[in-house]
């Protein structure tokens, strides 16, 4: 059986009948009668199954029973021309190995309409399912898409550190890394943990932001991009929040706000309009399954010039909106950071379309943005899309050495561990700009999935870290 060449079933559902095929996968479902099998069969390569027609005369009994939902197969068959709806094509078997038996009264994927609530509960299973077969399929493409975009453009894909002793968001939510005894800490003489005795000799952790690392980079080949896991140690059980999450941070030597935008555009539409071109079987899908917008919403996206808004107008539109009868879980005004529901109305009512929102209260971001010169708001920008809200937030840097010193004391910060950032100003400072994406926030929009746990094969939030 096995002298003939394995075909993925993607490539079988595109080919022409007449030739003897081998096809390998997992069992979706099998229905017939006495004389005839159907059996649904799916590798993975795609959403769709191949149907393999099995006459019962040809195999016994046994192995009849032993093909149940969720065993894998082996088939050996001539492709032909499909009877059915649906497919072009089938596998009329002539001979069928059980690969893996798979018990159909312990198989967790038994329910027809299982809920995405059920699977995060047998997460280790539901890779196996169309849902997250699409959801990572999608998510490979994007994550080529990415790469591809940024090498076309001449940028240096740049490895910044997932240990560091930089907190690059002022935050403060970092995970911890230690090798010391946790039940035998070494204190210093006034009672304070002694990091001299950790592995790296002083207080590290998990990073949060691969930018500032960026800049150090953009400072050296011009333009550089990041992308890999960053990590929140945020209590948050929300739909929108993860512990581990990937980030893709592009900076820029020389590019000054307005350059950050066009890219930040451009960018996400290459990778929507990525989608579509790719992955149509598997958005199809999605859109059919959970949302039947989206494949709409995402065309939406394309061919428009995105809204460029100050944040100080959105604040009047938004309060204008509650005047006008509008109702928002949390208050609006000067000096507030938005928060989803207000992103949401300003980009799916009132322009309805999606918005880059602009010089915010510097108050409320971080200290390297760029300050103007009113003295009370920063070149950041955020790229807001409809059902998401802040898709990308992104700036451009301060690059004055004497303005970041000043901000930097101004926020009471330490400068122990920032001189290396700081050198980057003292040096040969350009203008420069860099944004992030969160990779997560990007799949939401383009698989129309609810819940940013079932984007990632793998989530980790508060007290789930399985597998």
């Amino acid at each position: 059986m096995e002298s003939l060449k394995r075909t993925k079933i993607k490539a079988l559902l595109a080919s022409e009948p007449g030739a003897e095929v081998l096809a390998k996968g997992w069992v979706r479902t099998k229905r017939g009668n006495k004389q005839v099998k159907f059996i649904a069969l799916n590798d993975g390569s795609t959403i769709n199954n191949i149907q393999v027609v099995a006459n019962t005369e040809l195999f016994d009994e046994e192995l009849i029973k032993r093909i149940t939902t969720g065993a894998s197969l082996s088939v050996r068959g001539t492709l032909v021309s499909s009877l059915g709806s649906g497919q072009a094509v089938e596998i009329q078997a002539s001979a069928i190995e059980v690969l893996g038996e798979c018990d159909p009264m312990r198989f967790p994927l038994q329910k027809k309409d299982t809920t995405l609530e059920y699977l995060r509960s047998v997460a280790h299973m539901r890779l196996r399912t169309n849902t997250f077969g699409a959801v990572l399929r999608i998510r490979h493409a994007m994550a080529f898409a990415i790469h591809k975009f940024f090498n076309e453009k001449g940028f240096v894909y740049l490895h910044t550190p997932l240990i560091t002793e930089s907190d690059a968001e002022g935050a403060g939510d970092m995970f911890q890394v230690t090798t010391m005894d946790l039940k035998n800490i070494p204190l210093d003489k006034k009672g304070n943990v002694d990091f001299s005795k950790d592995f790296f000799g002083k207080k590290t952790s998990l990073t949060v932001s691969g930018q500032l690392e960026g800049e150090l980079g953009a400072t050296a080949v011009g333009e550089i991009y990041t992308f890999g896991p960053t990590f929140r140690a945020e209590n948050s059980n929300t739909p929108r929040h993860l512990a581990e999450f990937w980030m893709i941070e592009p900076e820029m030597a020389f590019y000054d706000l307005s350059d950050n935008m066009a890219l930040a555009e451009e960018f996400v539409k290459y990778l929507v309009q990525y989608a579509l071109d790719n992955c149509m079987d598997d958005l199809q899908f999605l859109n059919n399954k959970y949302d039947d917008g989206l494949i709409e919403r995402m065309r939406s996206v394309l061919g428009i010039a995105f809204q460029k808004v100050t944040y100080t107008e959105a604040v009047e539109i938004l309060e204008k909106a509650v005047a006008d009868g509008v109702k928002f879980e949390y208050p609006v005004h000067w000096g507030t950071d938005f928060q989803s529901e207000h992103e949401r109305y300003l980009v799916e009512k009132h322009f309805q379309k999606p918005v880059i929102l602009i010089d915010f209260p510097k108050d409320i971001k971080a200290f390297y943005m760029k300050q103007n010169e009113d003295g009370r708001t920063v070149r950041g920008m955020d790229v807001l899309f409809p059902k998401i809200g802040e898709i990308i937030g992104g700036s451009e840097r301060e690059a004055s050495l004497e303005k970041l010193e000043a901000r930097i004391d101004e926020l009471g910060m330490s400068r122990k561990n920032l001189e290396w950032y700081i050198d980057t100003r003292r040096f040969g400072s350009v203008p420069h700009s860099g944004f992030g994406l969160g990779f997560e926030r990007l799949l939401l929009f383009v698989t129309g999935m609810a819940n940013i746990r079932d984007v990632i094969p793998f989530p980790r939030t508060p007290k789930n870290a399985e597998f």
